[in-house]
């Protein structure tokens, strides 16, 4: 939406290629100008509280190189972040590593499963609460969207509610209850174009989680998944305009 403002929080090494491409694909997706959006990088930059109050809505993205699962030094300022975007309810949207980053701060578990990895376009089935839920009910029962991801969320927050799963996991969606923050471990911020660049910039990817070539992947992985497109702008709409 052009009349409002948003802070984008990444997690990504100074030298990630992806950092400039993830800014582009939520810019597109919330239908903005890139003024409308000022990035900050968790892991690297300093935040303070002044940053949430002068946006309308956070947005949360992916991660090439920090695990949730495995932690590090700079674990307990993240989810100092995500129990301070819950515990004064900012609107707020996070994608893959930030799924798995507010599912860790509220009492949720991250492990690290490979078996279980995701990488492709994925069948995604909304759950019986997602059906039902005030954002979610827009998709179909069941749609295509796209994923990168080896950490797995194996249990939620009890404060939340499941919308969506796939085959492999069970924990691919929820919403914090009676706040406006929704989590997706899917990337609606991504079409089928954006994952191919994105796995062009790392192939090691796809041959550590399939086992594949990046041709084969590129040809057989890579699908249009037009459901999810205005997932993020429709959530946004709805906490913003009520």
């Amino acid at each position: 939406m052009k009349n409002l403002d948003y802070l984008l929080l990444q997690a990504r090494k100074h030298n990630d290629p992806m950092i400039k491409h993830e800014q582009v694909c939520f810019q597109k997706s919330l239908n903005c100008s890139p003024s409308n959006i000022k990035s900050i990088d968790i892991i690297r930059e300093k935040i303070s509280e002044k940053d949430f109050q002068k946006v309308n809505a956070v947005i949360i993205g992916g991660s090439g190189d920090f695990s949730i699962a495995k932690g590090g030094e700079w674990i307990n300022k993240v989810l100092d972040i995500m129990n301070y975007l819950y515990e004064n309810s900012k609107i707020t949207f996070a994608s893959c590593w930030g799924f798995q980053a507010m599912a860790k701060a509220r009492g949720g578990e991250v492990i690290h499963d490979i078996k279980r990895a995701e990488l492709g376009t994925i069948k995604v089935f909304l759950t019986q609460e997602g059906k039902k839920d005030i954002v979610f009910r827009h998709l179909p029962d069941v749609f295509l969207t796209q994923m990168g991801h080896e950490d797995i969320v194996e249990k939620l927050p009890s404060e939340s509610t499941l919308l969506a799963s796939s085959k492999k996991v069970k924990n691919e969606a929820f919403r914090f209850n009676e706040k406006p923050i929704y989590c997706t471990q899917f990337h609606p911020e991504l079409n089928k174009i954006d994952l191919k660049k994105r796995m062009q910039t790392y192939p090691g990817y796809i041959t550590k989680i399939l086992g594949i070539s990046q041709k084969e992947f590129i040809e057989t992985r890579c699908i249009e998944s037009q459901d999810t497109d205005s997932l993020i702008l429709d959530m946004i709409k709805t906490f913003t305009t009520n």
